[in-house]
Formats: structure tokens, sequence, C-alpha cells
């Protein structure tokens, strides 16, 4: 094989504008996130309030996630990115509305948190159109040959932007009010809107435009449920952040158990995205092709390991090296993930794909978080996040038994053959 180079999906300008309206995005979205966890959990002082976020956002997610992926194959990208985020700048302006001092003056606590479920709920349908149409654009972009650097870049950045919102989100908190972090929020996502509109247009590349979606969407569910890469990879992605959903919960710790605040808070949240944001960026100078499948399952294995210590732990300094840890794993399994879709995705079939990934993995995001929510409330936060790290364990070790296909995977031919075509 060449030497690869690291940098070759930035040497494309239009990628390198998508990488910053990606930041924009993702850097938004995961403030924004912080901020109403924190606000939900200080007006409700209750566990499970958080998990009905992570809930409110699941049950559109989910449900929207194979027509959205419809929807995606069949239409124009760049557009469709564009139309997704003036409608997540509608759900932000909404948000900081209702966090500002006359609404929360005038309005009953129970109004303000129904009307913040409410947003949720509409950002889960938005984003169940986000996934699909960013990973479909990402191979309009650039070079087959090159597919598997644009996805850790790609990948990276979205890491890169959840640390920095993570972080920075804690900190406005602190700095300058919920309300105010929240109309920043809005700035930002007006301002990734107008730079979408730098990437030019792109070829519709499906050959079944206006195919029925009944036969559209039992295409996309049968590639992937045929190709046990794919699959399996998926379910070890699934239940993985299914039940090792801490980030949900990490309020909790930040105010109850570690008493750090929200500097604390945000320092946590961001530990896990630095420990990702490592590991991905050494990957585009280590490639990840030789033994894909064994990388992969140690790697959610430590995951797993790390989450349990980060339960266990009543010390600031151990909890955020544990998570950390947990992010770094996490970072290589994301890798490994968005390059084998990438790679083993059809062109016609990448919006749908998506859209399944989404419902495998995307949406384990919220209802993990629901999960880790009503654990706490029942078990207690400690017990909870253990309990979590503890069945990660246990599913990586039933899927690397059960699917030698995952277990044996390398995709070392398939990339040389990649960098061979001109």
């Amino acid at each position: 094989m060449a030497k690869q180079d690291p940098y070759a999906a930035l040497r494309i300008k239009e990628f390198n504008i998508f990488l910053f309206v990606r930041f924009l995005l993702v850097f938004g979205w995961s403030m924004q996130f912080i901020v109403i966890e924190w606000q939900v959990y200080s007006i409700t002082k209750d566990p499970l309030s958080l998990g009905i976020i992570g809930l409110m956002e699941i049950i559109p997610a989910f449900s929207m996630a194979l027509f959205a992926g419809h929807i995606v194959d069949q239409n124009e990208k760049r557009n469709l990115l564009a139309i997704c985020t003036a409608a997540f700048s509608l759900i932000s302006l909404g948000l900081f509305l209702l966090t500002t001092e006359s609404v929360i003056a005038t309005w009953s606590t129970n109004s303000v948190l129904y009307s913040i479920y409410a947003l949720v709920f509409f950002g889960g349908f938005l984003r169940s159109f986000f996934g699909p149409t960013i990973f479909s654009l990402v191979a309009l972009l650039v070079p087959k040959k090159i597919y598997h650097n644009a996805a850790t870049w790609s990948t990276s950045t979205w890491k890169t932007a959840a640390v920095s919102g993570a972080l920075f989100g804690g900190f406005f908190i602190s700095w300058i009010g919920v309300d105010m972090t929240l109309c920043l929020v809005f700035i930002l996502v007006i301002l990734s809107l107008i730079f979408t509109f730098l990437i030019e247009k792109k070829p519709i590349l499906n050959k079944k435009i206006g195919e029925p979606m009944k036969e559209s969407l039992k295409a996309g569910v049968k590639f992937v449920f045929q190709n046990k890469a794919i699959l399996g990879v998926l379910s070890l992605d699934m239940i993985a952040v299914l039940f090792g959903g801490t980030v949900a919960i990490l309020s909790v710790f930040a105010q109850d158990v570690l008493k750090v605040g929200p500097e604390g808070f945000g320092i946590l949240n961001a530990s896990i995205s630095m420990g990702s944001i490592l590991t991905m960026f050494i990957t585009t100078y280590i490639p990840i092709n030789k033994n894909t499948g064994k990388k992969m399952l140690i790697s959610v294995f430590i995951f797993g390991l790390s989450i349990i210590a980060f339960g266990l732990s009543s010390i600031f300094w151990v909890s955020i090296l544990a998570l950390f840890i947990s992010g770094a794993a996490d970072g290589i399994s994301m890798v490994i993930r968005q390059t084998i879709l990438q790679l083993k995705t059809p062109d016609d079939m990448r919006g749908r794909v998506s859209s399944v990934n989404s419902m495998f993995v995307g949406s384990s995001n919220e209802l993990g978080a629901f999960e880790s929510g009503l654990a706490a409330k029942i078990l207690g936060p400690v017990a909870a996040v253990v309990f979590g790290g503890t069945m990660t364990l246990i599913t990586v070790v039933t899927i690397g038994a059960v699917n030698p296909t995952l277990r044996d995977l390398d995709l070392t031919e398939e990339i040389e053959a990649n960098e061979k075509e001109e």
C-alpha cells in the first residue's frame, strides 16, 4: 500500500467548507444540549427529567429515520442540508426565548419544561434528516479513493466541535447565563446556514428516482441486514451506546456526587470528547485497515471498563481520566464504523443506510439517556453507570463470539483497491 496522505481530504476546498459548517452546527448543538440538560435538572431536580429529554428526541428520530433516508436518496443534498439548518435555527431561537427572564418570570415551571420537551421533540424529527444528508454529502465532495480519510476528518470535526461545545457550554452557563448561551447557539446556526450556500449543488446519484417508498425502504433495510459486517458494527455500537449513556446524567454527578458546579460539568463533558479527538487524529496517521474488527471489539471493551471506573470514582480528576479514556475508545470505534459504512455502502443507498445507522446508533444516544435517567432514578446514579458499563462488556464478548464476520474483518484489500482508482 502506498504511503497514505493524512491530509488528502483537506486539500479539497468544498470539503473544508463542509467541515466548517459541520463544526458550527455540532458546536452549537452540543452546547445547546449541555445547557438544556443543566437548565432542566436545575428547575426539576429530577434525574428522570433528563431521561425524558432523550425520550422526546428519540421518538421522532427513530420513527422518521427510514422515511428521511428515502427522501435524502431522492433529492439534492446541499439544499437538504440548508433546509435542515434553517429549521434547526428556529428550534434554537425557541429554546433561547424559553430561557429569557420574561418567560421564566411569567410562565409556570411545567409550561417551560413542556415547551422545552416540545422543541426537543421537533429537534429529533429534524435530526432524522441531518444524519443521512451529511453522510451522503461527504461521498459527493471527495473521490472514492479517499473516503476513509474523509470519514476520519469528518468524524474528528464532529468530535472536536462536541468537545468545544460541551466545554464552553458549561463555562458559558456561569459567564453569561443560560439564555445568552442559547442566543449564541442561534447565531452560530445562522452562520453555518450562510456558509452552506458556498457548497455547489451536487448530482443525485440514485438511479431509481421516483421509486415507491415502500420498495425503497425495503431495499435499504435488506441491504443492511444482509451485510454482516455493517450489521455487526451497528449492533455493537448500538448496545454500547444504549447502556453506556453516562453523558445524560453527568449533570447529576456534577451537582450531587462530585459537587463541581457548572465549570466542572463542562470539563466532565469535554473530557469525553477530548479523548475521542486525540484518537481520531491519530488514526489519520495510523490506518485502521488491519484487523479492523478486532480493533473495534477491543475499543468498545475498553469503553465499558472506563465507564465502570467513572461510576465508582468519587474523585474529580479520576472521573475526568475515566471519561477521557472512554472518549478515546469511543473515538476509535466511531472512525471504524464510519469507514466501514462509507466503503461498503453503494452511492444510491447512502441515505437509507445512514438512516438505519441513525436508528441503530444515533437513536441509542437518546434511548440510552432515558435508560440512564430511569436507572439513576431507581438504582441511584453510581449503580446506574456501573450497570451500564457491565452490560457493555457483556455485549462485546457476546457479539465477538457470535459474529466472526465482524471479529475477523480486515479492510486492507478494499482500501488498497480504492486507492488504485483514478
